[in-house]
């Protein structure tokens, strides 16, 4: 699931890529790439003096409701999801990784001790609390916000959706499994720069990669040349054999390009609309005129490397696994990695077969970044696994806010 998407507000419409951009350690690339390529480093880099300040102090909204999660309780409610990412940020700011990236972390007043308490306090209240409502009051009482500067210093936020696809696979090349996913080369370290292109590594049909770097390093086959793209752009996926066992794949490396959507480049040759362009219109573009994938998939340089992780939950660029609906990936150069946020903006539901947006409030943990993740005004929301999850990933391009939220002194 790799990862996955930095781009300013004229190109909103533009990155529907977020699926189709990589996140990293999760693996969007993921990621994952979406995000694990959206795994270059989880360890945030050092900033210079010039680097803007991505969050600003805000007063607590006038609204009490404004930041209501109707989600944690209910029929449907995911209260343990929530409870279990919390357990699993906790858990990261443990880690001498988590110790060194905020010891460069920007904001001098966000400390990983506060960033820890704030989660275990917020973490008692879930538990305590019995209504929505009950848990804001008590969070708008004891904790404060800071807010996103966004992309354009007003706090707009860009969000994306990813998703961990499931694709038929086999363990050995036949002829209706002809397409590779690829673990990271053993001597990868050493690879000379600029590394080779996608084109270079596996072919414009991407079936030439027995013949270069790539030779040796198959894991499993697919039956799709999309499928094996889309899983790289995700930066994970579930696999399913034939016997009817599955496995997972997670993101494990990525090559040194930067990540080239492809939707940008269809409408730039005119080839779609930019209005209304969605992942979906992009797929089946490229699956209603295969001719054009030889050109326009090795159009994206980059290229993702997997491990296999044995059924293992998709896993974030903190080494944790990431959660349906209650994971983020952001860009940790600016963000405080493992941190409670909240996040408000319009998100798809699917009713009767249809997509609906619905504007809505979410607790949610930072776990995750992605290779297209950059600036304070790009987040990408992890949305689960399988084809709903897909659907509902690839209708996600709005504009929200973004908030985390530390106890007060």
């Amino acid at each position: 699931m790799q990862s996955k998407l930095h781009y300013s507000h004229k190109l909103t419409k533009l990155i529907f890529a977020t699926c189709l951009c990589c996140l990293p350690v999760l693996a969007c690339e993921n990621q994952q790439q979406i995000s694990q390529e959206n795994q270059t480093s989880p360890t945030a880099e050092s900033q210079t003096t010039s680097t803007p300040v991505p969050l600003s102090l805000q007063t607590s909204p006038q609204d009490d409701k404004y930041f209501l999660d109707n989600q944690i309780w209910g029929e449907n409610g995911d209260k343990q999801n929530l409870l279990e990412a919390i357990d699993y940020s906790l858990s990261y700011l443990q880690t001498p990784q988590a110790k060194e990236a905020y010891q460069k972390y920007i904001i001098p007043e966000i400390t990983r001790e506060r960033v820890e308490n704030s989660l275990k306090r917020f973490r008692e209240l879930v538990v305590s609390s019995r209504s929505a409502e009950e848990l804001q009051t008590a969070v708008n009482k004891e904790f404060i916000f800071y807010k996103s500067i966004g992309s354009d210093n007003q706090g707009n936020i860009l969000f994306t959706g990813y998703y961990k696809p499931i694709y038929q696979a086999s363990r050995k090349q036949t002829a209706e499994f002809r397409y590779p996913v690829y673990r990271l080369p053993d001597d990868f370290n050493s690879w000379s720069k600029p590394h080779p292109t996608r084109l270079e590594l596996e072919g414009a049909d991407a079936l030439q990669a027995d013949k270069g770097k790539l030779k040796g390093l198959e894991l499993y086959w697919l039956k799709s040349r999309i499928d094996a793209f889309i899983a790289q752009v995700q930066g994970s996926a579930v696999l399913e054999f034939p016997d009817g066992t599955t496995t997972s794949i997670n993101y494990a490396g990525n090559t040194d390009h930067e990540y080239v959507s492809l939707g940008k480049e269809l409408i730039k040759d005119g080839k779609l609309e930019q209005e209304g362009i969605t992942l979906e219109k992009v797929l089946n573009y490229l699956q209603e005129n295969p001719e054009s994938q030889d050109e326009y998939l090795p159009r994206n340089p980059r290229f993702i490397f997997f491990k296999d992780t044995k059924d293992a939950a998709a896993i974030g660029s903190l080494n944790v696994p990431v959660t349906p609906e209650r994971s983020i990936a952001t860009d940790k150069s600016l963000m405080p990695p493992g941190a409670l946020a909240i996040i408000r903006a319009q998100f798809p539901f699917i009713e009767e077969g249809k997509i609906e947006q619905r504007l809505v409030s979410r607790y949610v943990l930072d776990q995750d970044t992605g290779g297209a993740i950059k600036s304070p005004g790009r987040v990408d929301y992890y949305i689960g696994i399988g084809k709903q999850a897909g659907d509902r990933a690839g209708a996600i391009v709005n504009q929200g806010e973004l908030y985390y939220l530390l106890l007060k002194n």
